[in-house]
């Protein structure tokens, strides 16, 4: 059985990658040779054109909150516009909970 595979994104050229997971290996962009980002096995990338979708994924990914499998088969709710991402970033600057925890929140209190 082969191994799963998983994605690995390229943020400045806003493209995706599926491949074998292994943590120890550094992966290149083929287009920048920038570094590629691990995004996760859930990861599903937008429209190479939708800026704003892209911005709001760089936020997530710098943050640590990535596209992970959970035991229920998903990665969960994650914010899907920058207005989203700023609300959940000022409750975090606000509360002092971690921005990652943060961006994951469906709803804030």
């Amino acid at each position: 059985m082969p191994a799963a595979k998983t994605s690995y994104v390229c943020l400045s050229c806003r493209v995706s990658y599926k491949q074998c997971y292994d943590p120890w290996r550094e992966r290149t962009c083929p287009h920048c040779a920038g570094a590629l980002t691990y995004a996760g096995s859930a990861f599903a990338a937008p429209p190479k054109r939708d800026r704003a979708a892209w911005r709001t994924l760089t936020v997530l990914l710098n943050a640590g909150a990535g596209f992970h499998k959970g035991c229920c088969g998903g990665p969960g709710y994650r914010p899907r516009t920058l207005r989203e991402v700023r609300e959940r970033m000022a409750y975090a600057r606000r509360t002092g909970e971690p921005a990652a925890t943060a961006l994951r929140r469906v709803d804030l209190p």
